[in-house]
């Protein structure tokens, strides 16, 4: 029979003590989400930086945007119950658009705005056979979801989680105004 130091009560605390110092801030969470559905899933950018079809300010503009707008939208659901499936779905969808963009050739101009949503956010269902759009929605959408779903996170008191989510908030939406500002400024 071994000595026994510690006795387990099988008690433990909301904040455990390793819980609120290990793990990455939340913040850090919703800036990696925010700019990977602003950049890595900006079809516009990767055209024009493959010199296929447009110019790279409108497209990193738009990037931006999208970057503050989803930063904004994160930072609204930043709370322990709902960071993790909002930035999941945010992924998921960003992935989605992504793909069927590219699969459908649509420009990416004011006449996206015209486009039907669904026809934006499913491909065709005849571009699912072509393996250029499962390695898009793997690579943009679902990988960098399994990222986040495994994630661990810092878990922050109350009063310390509203301040970082009102700063967040406040700083996705001055460069989402800033980008849309640039957007009116800069021809399409």
């Amino acid at each position: 029979m071994g000595l026994k130091l510690f006795h387990e009560t099988g008690y433990s605390s909301i904040l455990m003590p390793g819980e609120t110092r290990v793990g990455l801030h939340p913040s850090w969470l919703v800036l990696a989400v925010s700019l990977w559905a602003g950049f890595a899933a900006n079809v516009a950018l990767w055209r024009a930086i493959a010199g296929t079809a447009g110019a790279l300010g409108p497209a990193l503009a738009t990037g931006f945007l999208v970057a503050g707008s989803t930063g904004a939208l994160l930072s609204l659901l930043g709370w322990r119950k709902t960071l993790k499936p909002a930035a999941i779905l945010v992924l998921l969808v960003a992935g989605f658009v992504a793909a069927s963009i590219w699969s459908k050739a649509l420009p990416v101009d004011a006449s996206l705005l015209s486009q039907k949503p669904s026809s934006l956010v499913v491909p065709s269902w005849a571009s699912f056979l072509r393996w250029q759009v499962l390695a898009a929605l793997a690579g943009l959408g679902f990988v960098p979801a399994i990222w986040v779903w495994r994630a661990h996170l810092r878990r922050l008191p109350a009063g310390q989680q509203l301040g970082v989510n009102v700063l967040g908030l406040l700083a996705g939406l001055a460069v989402a105004a800033a980008s849309a500002y640039l957007l009116g400024e800069v021809p399409l």
